[in-house]
């Protein structure tokens, strides 16, 4: 019999992964944008975690499951002690980004600035930009009693802001969605300089015109994260593509089981999202701004080679360098003459598996191709 001090949780050794993705972010000798990238799949990567991994947990311990796992774990402790290394890495992510990242860019002139350190010339054409492109998609949403809290969509970035009605000295909240369907990041074109500004920073610096009259108190970034475990059983299904429509549909509207928000956000203002969305403390993350970090693929994505790896290019595989592609004949006898080992990505997918499958379908004496994933 196995005992429990012998094996590891599945998701703490999944986060142990995700360190490691994080730590190739850490590492100086790795190249410039590259490290950005590794940050932004940290990112992405625990997103999903919470989505799947922690929705299911959270759903067991709503269930009261109070069985241990192979690993020595109720749902309630592993819970709290994936709680714990969840907000150990998420420091270590802001600490590598505002530490390491951000100025090792602004030393090769690439900078993420804010409103505040924008100069004239900058404000005047990004604030152009959000009256033409940026105001029009944007829906703000106020709660008062005749409009109850709105939803919110998983993964969507969000600003709460309060607003006062200046004649009766009232307060609202009010939540305004950052569209997704806009870059993450917004270039301030000033001339010779990649400067760029986060999408909500900009929303936030003209919050005025979208609640024309009203004074504008405070704003703050927050983002959900909802439960989007996949519910199926296809043994029981009898129509499976109108289930899998189902709860896919479903899925949007998961329990959250994540509230991601800036640090130094107003108490009441958090304890009233926490209320609304009902999330626990512990499901309740404090993260300096820039949130959501998958968008750093925005910044990844710049052409700066000398701050990449160099452009990867794969090869033929051994024992198929001599085929011609025109011929499939060659092809299926370079293949009789003894195995051939294919690793990708460094052989050639093209090449070798998409060359066999082109060649069989030509081939008039293959009568049917089947693969196995």
């Amino acid at each position: 019999m196995v005992h429990s001090e012998h094996l590891t949780d599945r998701e703490l050794s999944w986060l142990s992964f995700n360190q490691r993705v994080l730590e190739m972010a850490e590492d100086s000798e790795i190249p410039l944008l590259e490290r950005v990238r590794f940050l932004s799949i940290f990112a992405s990567n625990l997103d999903e975690f919470f989505m799947v991994r922690v929705a299911t947990l959270k759903t067991k311990i709503d269930a009261e499951i109070k069985i241990r796992n192979s690993a020595g774990f109720t749902p309630t402790e592993l819970m709290s002690e994936l709680s714990r290394q969840v907000r150990e890495l998420v420091d270590r992510q802001a600490s590598c980004l505002h530490k390491s990242i951000l100025p090792a860019l602004s030393e090769q002139g690439i900078s993420l600035v804010t409103w505040e350190e924008l100069d004239d010339v900058e404000r005047a054409y990004t604030s152009t930009l959000f009256n033409e492109r940026i105001f029009p998609v944007l829906t703000p949403l106020a709660v008062d009693p005749s409009h109850p809290f709105p939803y919110i969509s998983g993964l969507s970035l969000n600003l709460a802001v309060i607003v006062k009605n200046a004649v009766t000295g009232e307060e609202f909240f009010a939540r305004v969605k950052v569209p997704p369907v806009l870059p993450r990041f917004v270039e301030t074109n000033r001339n010779g300089i990649n400067r760029f500004i986060p999408l909500e920073d900009l929303i936030g610096a003209h919050l005025s015109s979208l609640f024309p009259g009203m004074v504008i108190e405070d704003h703050y970034t927050f983002r959900v994260t909802r439960n989007q475990d996949l519910e199926l059983d296809e043994d029981e299904s009898e129509d499976l593509l109108s289930s899998l429509e189902q709860e896919l549909l479903r899925r949007r509207f998961g329990p959250p089981v994540r509230l991601e928000i800036e640090s130094g956000i107003n108490p009441e203002l958090l304890q009233r999202l926490a209320s609304e969305l009902g999330i626990d403390p512990e499901g309740i993350i404090s993260l300096e701004r820039p949130l959501d970090l998958t968008g750093l693929t925005r910044i990844a994505d710049l052409n700066f080679p000398d701050l990449k790896y160099p452009p990867f290019r794969s090869h033929t595989a051994v024992g198929l360098e001599s085929v011609d592609p025109e011929t499939p004949d060659s092809f299926f006898a370079a293949v009789r003459q003894g195995e051939i080992f294919l690793h990708h990505p460094y052989d050639s997918f093209t090449n070798s598996v998409v060359q066999f499958l082109e060649n069989a379908a030509q081939d008039p004496t293959v009568l049917a191709i089947k693969q196995t994933l």
